[in-house]
């Protein structure tokens, strides 16, 4: 029965089909651009002057940045299109996952012929290290596929080899890595440990008959779990280990091995497998290794904090174990500094499209026939863009002031350094991911939609959400938590006034009487409030005279994110007694004119 009425409804789809007459020529299909569309990047003019703006959001190598866009829309490796007489590109996050890590690797290759990576790991000095971020953050601005995969090999392998090795280090992997002769990989994180790496299950030991050391994978949590660069392409890898010597655990070292040899063939003892396709960053292949007792030379323990003689003996000039593992992990700064400000640029990206999208689709008209209104003019939709607009400044100018201190360190600033940057890597990362897929509520799902990220940046956004799981594991430890930072309220009146900025603190001591629940909670909002009001104050310093806010309309912008800050804490601290003014409540409802004043500078 079932069988007659599928057959008798084929035949009358057949029939509706043949019958069909074809359609005229004139009206047959093709492409047409619609409604004469063009973005507004190319028929508007900016409300301020790009190049300054440049100056001021990059901080550094402005030149340089621009010459590696130049080398990008030179090559039909970048997917350049001209569109109105100017020249974009993109990468297609439509290939497979084989595809997309090909190009990518092609991309690497494009850049090394044209000496793009030339002194990163040979220069040094805060010139050549600031010339290098800026050329990272361009790569992460284009794909971040190509900047992971960059960052792994120079920014964790290199600086791996540069600042835990020696000399005999230095001599024979830096200038190979820098000429992509070796490439590396960093197997730090296990399948049982990530964060805490003091608890990672690998295990080294020393044979002082063959002057080797043997590095095994005792159980499956040791794994070395999502390694950039492991599944395909890394010839080499630092691993991390405990160190084993004649019984006595040492701690965490770290050693070169190789994994593949030049034909890419797996090494005996190593045991890779791919982690397969993700989300997003699939230019990057993440892999799984295992090692079965391989055999490495002695001379391949990175030997800067401590070493191991010939005959087994355990040497360090570093007695106590936690200052020699705090010795040891400090060079992983570098890491930290990268993924702050390429979180920035990442948000930058997303907020430039949700924008521009903004700027090109109208919906509905105040008046009868009259002109349909743009999105970004609905009070609705300022309230949801521009505060994270006003913010992604201020953590622009943050990430700026943290490569600053970074490639001026010195061993005094070294322990401030590392807590600075922690913080700020978390605080970044997080507002990245906000921006980028902030989760929608019952009230904005539409809205959420008609600004579009989580259609226009489905391969970022996703891949930033897996870091950022980890982020607050950052934060243990650092004594953040037991500081009883002041938290400002900051009302209607004086929101655009500078007098703001050094007083107008309210606060009362707090009530130690909660659960330990709402302990914790308040602690992490105090850090997060400790982390931002820095960011604020570094935005002052970096805008610098009241004529540079003005001339940006900066000062509106300042105001909004410092409004914005308090509406997003106030309340919390109000509830738990931290504060005691009731206009804090208003301030959400403030939000908006606030926005109506940064509204015409947003194009």
């Amino acid at each position: 029965m079932s069988e007659n009425r599928a057959l008798q409804r084929a035949n009358i789809l057949a029939n509706h089909i043949l019958r069909s007459p074809p359609l005229p020529s004139s009206l047959s299909l093709a492409r047409e651009v619609c409604l004469q569309y063009s973005p507004p990047e190319l028929n508007e003019s900016y409300g301020f002057d790009v190049k300054e703006m440049r100056r001021l959001l990059d901080g550094h190598n402005t030149e340089d940045r621009d010459w590696l866009y130049g080398l990008m829309m030179q090559s039909n490796l970048f997917n350049r299109k001209e569109r109105g007489g100017k020249i974009f590109v993109s990468p297609d996050y439509n290939q497979t996952m084989e595809q997309q890590r090909e190009i990518t690797m092609k991309r690497i290759w494009y850049l090394l012929e044209k000496g793009v990576y030339r002194g990163w790991l040979t220069g040094s000095g805060p010139e050549a290290e600031l010339k290098k971020l800026a050329l990272l953050e361009v790569c992460g601005i284009y794909d971040h596929s190509l900047s992971i995969k960059l960052g792994v090999h120079f920014f964790l392998w290199g600086n791996a080899v540069k600042f835990f090795g020696t000399k005999r280090h230095h001599e024979k992997w830096l200038k190979n890595t820098e000429d992509y002769i070796v490439k590396g990989c960093f197997a730090m994180t296990e399948l049982g440990h990530g964060s805490n790496v003091r608890g990672i299950e690998t295990v080294t030991t020393y044979d002082p008959r063959t002057g080797e050391f043997v590095i095994n994978t005792p159980c499956e949590s040791a794994q070395k779990y999502w390694i950039g660069g492991a599944a395909k392409h890394a010839t080499h890898t630092i691993v991390f280990s405990q160190l084993n010597i004649n019984g006595t655990n040492q701690g965490v070292h770290a050693f070169i091995a190789q994994i593949r040899d030049e034909d890419g063939t797996i090494c005996p003892n190593i045991r890779v497998a791919d982690c397969g396709h993700k989300i997003g960053l699939n230019g990057v292949d993440n892999g799984r290794i295992w090692f079965d007792n391989l055999r490495i030379p002695r001379e391949n323990l990175l030997n800067s904090v401590a070493d191991v003689s010939p005959d087994g003996e355990y040497v360090s000039a570093i007695k106590d174990p936690d200052q020699r593992f705090g010795a040891f992990m400090a060079p992983l700064t570098s890491g930290r500094v990268t993924i702050a400000s390429s979180a920035i640029y990442s948000a930058k990206v997303g907020l430039g499209i949700a924008l521009r999208y903004s700027l090109s689709r109208r919906a509905f008209s105040l008046t009868a026939n009259g002109p349909e209104v743009l999105l970004l003019d609905y009070p609705s939709h300022q309230r949801r863009l521009l505060p994270l607009l006003a913010k992604t400044y201020a953590m622009s100018f943050a990430a700026n002031d943290l490569k600053m201190i970074y490639v001026k360190r010195t061993p005094e600033t070294n322990k401030a350094i590392h807590v600075v940057s922690s913080g700020l890597k978390a605080v970044l990362t997080w507002h990245n991911m906000h921006t980028l897929q902030s989760p929608p509520q019952p009230s904005n799902i539409a809205l959420a939609r008609e600004v579009c990220l989580q259609y226009t940046l489905p391969e970022v956004n996703e891949s930033y959400g897996f870091q950022v799981k980890e982020m607050r594991k950052l934060l243990d430890g650092h004594n953040l938590e037991d500081r009883d930072w002041l938290y400002g309220i900051i009302i209607q009146s004086n929101l655009f006034s500078r007098k703001i900025r050094g007083g107008g603190k309210v606060f009362v001591s707090p009530d130690y009487n909660e659960t330990m629940e709402q302990q914790r909670e308040i602690s992490m909002k105090r850090i997060l409030y400790f982390l931002e009001n820095g960011v604020f104050k570094g935005w002052l310093t970096e805008t610098g005279p009241e004529a540079e806010l003005k001339k940006f309309a900066l000062y509106e912008v300042c105001g909004m994110y410092d409004y914005s800050l308090s509406a997003k804490l106030g309340v919390h601290f109000l509830l738990c007694s931290y504060v005691k003014n009731l206009k804090n409540f208003g301030v959400k409802a403030d939000v908006s004119p606030g926005c109506a004043q940064i509204r015409p500078w947003s194009r």
